[in-house]
């Protein structure tokens, strides 16, 4: 890369148990905020039907909230953003209960819980749910995958000269292949990053692309350290930790074997 890739956010959404919007992720990157022990164990997002909500698994439900939550405090209209779904292991849940019953009872596989195991599954309820006809993805780079994901959000973003929304997403599933991804908590966040400053923009990021994949993107706050040391979707909670304090600050990510971005982070004056 040349040059490093210039964009602006404008709008984050962010979801764990205990933390149910970016609201109340700021406020504890921040010391000022607490877990909520109270809170619904799944996310809501109103925009999906009822009937949609029970069909689909958390998995789906967090990534489709935060992406609400981003789109929202941005101030733009969702149906026309191209978007980016990035998650390290997909629905591991579903992917449980299928390889279960073929092995057990195959006859009973659920039509409607198959569909659901692809791994655009989250972006396609997003996509039908906003009325949203612009390209979509799917990304997936085990470990790296956060940092993927916003690499390939940034270039979209600065080529095609047009806002992106980014969604990054894991949970830990259930079953046998728990244990192999390693997943201990659910996670989410979105990013809707513009090529350009606008009076909603929170903060840039110069995002620049290197051959020294040197990771330091870890947060300090403790809960989000652990929380990113177990989830690939929490990686990003460095950057957002950036944004949460109103602080600039450089994070390196590692986001192939032989690729590492540095990610400066300029909060926006006001």
């Amino acid at each position: 890369m040349n040059a490093p890739l210039e964009t602006w956010v404008e709008g984050v959404g962010a979801w764990s148990r205990g933390l149910v919007d970016w609201t109340a992720w700021r406020a504890l990157l921040r010391g000022e905020g607490n877990v909520d022990e109270t809170a619904p164990a799944k996310p809501r997002p109103a925009c999906l039907a009822a009937g949609e909500r029970r069909r689909v698994s958390v998995h789906v439900l967090a990534a489709v909230e935060v992406a609400s939550q981003a789109v929202a405090m941005s101030g733009r209209d969702g149906s026309d953003l191209p978007c980016i779904f990035a998650s390290a292991n997909g629905d591991t849940g579903i992917m449980d209960y299928i390889c279960a019953t073929l092995a057990d009872t195959p006859q009973h596989l659920s039509p409607t819980r198959f569909h659901n195991s692809v791994h655009n599954a989250a972006a396609g309820y997003w996509t039908i749910a906003s009325d949203n006809h612009a390209a979509s993805q799917a990304v997936t780079a085990g470990a790296t995958t956060f940092a993927a994901g916003l690499l390939e959000a940034a270039v979209q973003a600065t080529v095609e000269d047009h806002p992106i929304l980014l969604v990054a997403h894991d949970d830990p599933g259930s079953g046998p292949l728990r244990e192999v991804m390693a997943v201990e908590q659910p996670f989410a966040c979105a990013l809707l990053l513009s090529p350009r400053a606008s009076d909603n923009a929170v903060a840039r990021l110069r995002v620049e692309a290197d051959t020294a994949p040197a990771d330091t993107g870890m947060p300090r706050h403790p809960l989000a350290t652990a929380l990113a040391n177990g989830n690939p979707a929490a990686r990003g909670l460095a950057l957002l930790e950036a944004l949460a304090t109103d602080a600039p600050r450089r994070v390196s990510l590692t986001a192939a074997p032989r690729m590492g971005l540095t990610v400066d982070i300029q909060p926006a004056s006001r």
